[in-house]
């Protein structure tokens, strides 16, 4: 009897001793488990709503508050201009950032095309009730000035709204043909009649194109385009140098000095012949480039 309760006795010391230490290793895998997701939610970047689209939309599409969907983004990554409210109270902080204010019923248009679960840009949509076109694409203060161009002065058709362009002047300045960098970085806003950044026509060549400038940049490329004629150069997007001051008149083009050129034309003569009866007289006179 005495043997039995001993070995029951050790028995139940040895299954105890066991569950402890099963109880332990599943209490410290709990623990690790539960310090790996810790871990995990810390390091998990925070997310928070962004306005998207529930349709695809066109260059000029208006879409009103029924258009509109919300989305989680990462926080740390939000694009500029992107709305967070589809709508809000007016005269709310979050009125700032929303796309539409209670009450609005006027749509909204699209000022390039958008996709589906795409967020909404403020910079690329209009204001409410105003439709897409150059209006819509001016900064505040600043004017629309179109200037004239062809195949040749215009970057054979590869301009589009949006681009950014260099402005230079070739006319004659003291009898010698001079061209001249007039202005640069000029940002267009259209080409002939489109605004539309996303329109297809990849070979068009434009005959007008529409920049964006100031009052007096308006003042200067009118008497620009008035006395001489006026090129464009397609401005790199990784383009970052300043390129200063750019004239080139012919002698400098064929590397000719100032000295040169004065005795050039002081060894000139030039001559006009006149015709007495048989006679042929020729006569000085002033030479003309």
């Amino acid at each position: 009897m005495r043997m039995l309760f001993a070995v029951f006795l050790v028995l139940g010391v040895v299954l105890g001793g066991a569950a402890i230490y099963m109880a332990q290793q599943q209490i410290a895998q709990y623990q690790a488990e539960r310090d790996y997701l810790a871990a995990m939610r810390n390091d998990t970047p925070q997310l928070t709503d962004v306005v998207v689209l529930r349709r695809p939309l066109k260059y000029g599409e208006r879409f009103t508050r029924e258009d509109l969907d919300i989305a989680k983004v990462q926080a740390d990554k939000l694009p500029e201009g992107v709305f967070l409210f589809p709508s809000a109270p007016q005269g709310t902080p979050q009125a700032e950032r929303a796309v539409f204010v209670e009450g609005e019923t006027r749509p909204r248009a699209a000022l390039r095309s958008y996709g589906v679960n795409e967020p909404l840009l403020a910079q690329k949509v209009t204001a409410p009730g105003v439709d897409a076109g150059i209006i819509s694409a001016l900064s505040p203060n600043m004017r629309a000035f179109t200037i004239e161009v062809n195949v040749s002065s215009g970057v054979s058709g590869f301009l589009r709204p949006g681009d950014r362009v260099d402005v230079y002047w070739s006319g004659t300045v003291g009898n010698q043909p001079v061209t001249k960098l007039i202005d640069t970085n000029l940002k267009l806003i259209a080409i002939d009649q489109s605004s539309d950044a996303d329109r297809a026509a990849e070979t068009k060549v434009a005959r007008t194109v529409t920049a964006e400038v100031t009052p007096e940049q308006v003042a200067a490329l009118t008497l620009a385009q008035s006395t001489g004629q006026l090129t464009l150069a397609l401005v790199g997007m990784r383009d970052t140098v300043d390129v200063g001051q750019i004239e080139i008149d012919r002698n400098k083009l064929l590397g000719i000095s100032v000295q040169e050129a004065v005795q050039a034309e002081a060894e000139r003569v030039c001559t006009i012949k006149t015709r007495r009866g048989t006679e042929v007289v020729e006569t000085p006179i002033p030479c003309k480039n």
